[in-house]
């Protein structure tokens, strides 16, 4: 797989594993009175755009998607879950989604600075978008630590 295929895999595994906890996670407080479910389909909406995205690329290129697996989803998923039985405050969940993006963020740090000299520019800065909106998500949830 070429430098740009490999970016963009990466872009679709962060953009698909970011739906997916965010669905969960809603689903989860569905119920409850959390002030962050909005900031939470917020957030769903813009990794909805870059999964769509990347894979709309990818299949040009005829490149499968490839989330990052099962295991991953099912470890993810009963985490959430019991982070969410034990405390399920806004605090809480702002907390575990920050560590979540700053998990994140540094993945796709590593992902451009590997890439910077052989990806094209629109791959790129599809990475780079995906980075900025990661970063400022850590910012947007700080108000409810």
């Amino acid at each position: 797989m070429n430098e740009n295929n490999e970016l963009l895999m990466h872009i679709y595994q962060t953009a698909d594993m970011g739906v997916k906890s965010t669905t969960k996670l809603l689903e989860l407080l569905k119920n409850k009175d959390n002030k962050i479910k909005k900031k939470l389909e917020d957030e769903l909406k813009e990794y909805e755009s870059f999964k769509k995205k990347s894979e709309k690329i990818l299949k040009k290129k005829n490149v499968t998607p490839k989330g990052l697996g099962m295991m991953v989803d099912i470890m993810s998923k009963m985490e959430m879950n019991m982070e969410v039985m034990k405390d399920n405050s806004d605090s809480k969940m702002a907390s575990m989604l920050i560590e979540g993006f700053t998990m994140g963020t540094i993945e796709m740090n590593k992902k451009i600075e590997n890439y910077a000299h052989d990806a094209l520019k629109d791959v790129l800065g599809m990475a780079k978008d995906l980075l900025k909106f990661q970063e400022q998500e850590i910012e947007n949830l700080k108000p409810y630590l």
